[in-house]
């Protein structure tokens, strides 16, 4: 079983105390944020930040939807991670300064891949279509917070 791994990233004409802000605001900015893949969006426990706890369902494709159940940790400053409980998807938010007034956002998402050539499909295709999922994320939240 190998690792997958999707990465995409945007610079937001914010501070990034604005944008984790806003990132780690599960209870109120997040779910304005999420593109139409994401549906059943509730907070169960917490709401900022680490010691969030919230459900979704990333429907990635017609026929994929995956039901997704996050913890969420703050490891270190400027940065989040959402570890699902139903799988071994880890996407970690990165937020860090890029200029005056302006910040990088980097979010990376690892999960265990299929083996054979479901394996093969899933390594090749999945990347690019969560990324264009978390790169409208990204658009979103940019809306959000530029001034």
């Amino acid at each position: 079983m190998a690792q997958v791994e999707a990465t995409t990233e945007r610079i937001v004409a914010a501070d990034a105390e604005t944008v984790f802000d806003a990132v780690a605001d599960y209870e109120n900015t997040r779910a304005k944020l999420l593109p139409e893949h994401f549906s059943e969006y509730e907070v169960r426990e917490g709401g900022d930040g680490e010691g969030t706890l919230v459900h979704w369902k990333l429907q990635a494709t017609s026929k994929r939807v995956r039901d997704c159940l996050l913890e969420v940790t703050e490891p270190k400053d400027g940065e989040l991670v959402e570890k699902d409980r139903n799988s071994s998807m880890v996407t970690t938010w990165t937020v860090t300064p890029a200029g005056e007034g302006r910040s990088r956002v980097v979010v990376r998402t690892v999960w265990d891949g299929a083996g054979g050539i479901g394996g093969f499909f899933e390594r090749t295709f999945a990347p690019k279509g969560l990324g264009r999922i978390y790169d409208a994320v990204l658009a979103n939240l940019a809306a959000n917070v530029e001034k």
